[in-house]
């Protein structure tokens, strides 16, 4: 059983021996690119100074994204089952939403760098909401790579394109919500 469990929250999105199937990657992925678009959105409109570089309000967006998106597949999964799902797709759809979660550290990263003295703060800012385009984009390589062939040309291309679509879905939350 504990084998079990450690396999459902630690499976690969990709691996020779075992690949992923689709649903549960598109669900893993969904939630990356959800997760990576929500923390640039949060990035943007920090005034960063010496005193604040926004670490809080990255995690804060993380955390709540990542409660907010369990608690809605957690009521989905409900109507799926008619009652309450089984644990081992309640741990499935834990694991999924866990890209949420994920999003957050590289910036953190960055920021505490900032926030330590080794980055100026609007510098760190900058890196990490390019940080953030770079993982958005770069998904395609993980798609490529889902679809069994190796990254081309039109892999990157489709990188530069997701992370153009990824800045005006961000630009236009910035704009409606802030």
């Amino acid at each position: 059983m504990e084998r079990h469990k450690n396999e459902l929250l630690h499976g690969p999105l990709f691996s020779r021996s075992a690949p992923l199937d689709r649903r549960n990657a598109a669900r893993r992925i969904s939630a990356y690119i959800y997760g990576n678009v929500l923390i640039l959105s949060a990035l943007i409109p920090i005034a960063p100074s010496a005193e604040d570089v926004g670490i809080a309000v990255v995690l804060g967006t993380a955390l709540s994204t990542f409660i907010a998106h369990v608690f809605a597949e957690g009521v989905g999964a409900s109507v799926r089952h008619s009652g309450q799902a089984p644990t081992p797709h309640r741990l499935a759809d834990l694991r999924d939403s866990l890209p949420i979660l994920s999003s957050a550290v590289l910036p953190c990263a960055i920021l505490v760098a900032a926030a330590i003295g080794w980055l100026e703060p609007r510098t760190a800012q900058v890196l990490a909401e390019i940080a953030m385009l770079v993982r958005i984009g770069g998904i395609t390589f993980v798609i490529r790579r889902l679809e069994g062939a190796r990254p081309d040309r039109s892999t990157l291309i489709g990188a530069i394109l997701l992370g153009c679509a990824a800045t005006a879905v961000v630009a236009a939350k910035v704009v409606l919500t802030h």
